[in-house]
């Protein structure tokens, strides 16, 4: 069953109408409405090319936030092979909204690491719903040791809404376990390649995504707030989230100006959750590339780049 977002009512409208005129000739073999069946195929696909043509900051958030994406759990079991998991921060639990382990691609050693949703109501609520708590980020740290001391290339797959701000992981040193996790990312000197495959909220995300190299899908969204928690701040009004939408610049295509993102993933037509392979294959052949690119540096040179392309973020704007 194909989850439609509000703005695609009309798409949904013309493809259920297709949909019951094939269920209705296969319960009578006499009707032919083929024709007619494929008429509404092609206004549904020019309608879906019309809508996603240019969407707007709001919509791209609805996008990025659609259920039917594919999750971290999703790109590793398709992109990564051998993956041995790790679990626990060897200090208070194993974080499920935190997966991340051993792993090859393309046949060489990696550590992967990613935020997981869950595609359900049972994995959403045991995977927090991506929300790490400080035994995610302290996972994640172990991780990063590992790949610091066999020399393996760091992979990491963004997609939450933000660190947990619960009161037991507050308790917990929530803020400095995200602080430790970017310090750690400042600190390797193996090469790190951070991919935003839905939601990039805040310094949630920020601890994995320090990398040498961001990549985003098209309609992905990164940001320091959420455009609801915007606009509660600022005009005491959540309604007003498509207003914040646009002024937080959070697209893909905002933060490749803003030289936030170094590239963008192209996806399907009607976004990721249409033809989830099809954009599985396209972030496995840019994170090939990236790699490839980052394994002719020195590891000095690595950390080195790494630093300076973070303390620089934003000095275009103070130097006009």
């Amino acid at each position: 069953m194909t989850n439609y977002l509000d703005f695609e009512k009309p798409l949904a409208e013309i493809e259920g109408k297709a949909t019951e005129l094939r269920a209705m000739a296969r319960s009578n073999s006499e009707m032919n409405v083929e024709d007619e069946a494929r008429a509404l195929d092609k206004k549904a696909t020019d309608l879906l090319t019309s809508l996603y043509a240019d969407l707007s900051a709001w919509r791209k958030c609805q996008v990025a936030r659609h259920p039917d994406r594919p999750h971290c759990k999703d790109y590793i079991e398709a992109l990564f092979t051998e993956y041995t998991p790790l679990a626990g921060d060897r200090n208070f639990a194993d974080d499920h909204a935190v997966m991340g382990g051993l792993a090859r691609f393309d046949g060489k050693p990696v550590v992967v690491i990613g935020h997981e949703k869950g595609n359900d109501t049972k994995s959403r609520i045991e995977r927090n719903f991506g929300m790490a708590r400080p035994e995610g980020y302290r996972k994640a740290i172990r991780l990063m040791d590992l790949a610091e001391r066999f020399g393996l290339p760091v992979v990491t797959l963004v997609d939450t809404p933000g660190a947990y701000p619960g009161k037991g992981a507050e308790e917990r040193g929530q803020s400095e376990a995200i602080a430790r996790s970017t310090q750690k990312c400042l600190q390797l000197t193996v090469p790190m390649v951070s991919i935003i495959i839905g939601e990039g909220g805040s310094g949630g995300a920020v601890a994995f995504a320090t990398a040498d190299k961001v990549a985003m899908l098209e309609h992905s969204i990164y940001s320091v707030i959420s455009p609801e928690g915007c606009a509660s701040i600022l005009w005491k009004d959540s309604d007003k989230m498509k207003e914040a939408a646009e002024a937080l610049r959070l697209t893909a295509q905002d933060l490749y100006e803003l030289g936030v993102c170094d590239r963008i993933i192209t996806e399907p037509v009607g976004g990721a959750h249409r033809e989830p392979e099809t954009t599985i294959t396209a972030v496995g052949k840019a994170i090939s590339g990236l790699l490839k690119d980052l394994s002719k540096k020195k590891p000095e040179t690595l950390r080195d780049n790494r630093r300076k392309k973070y303390l620089g973020l934003g000095s275009r704007g103070l130097a006009a």
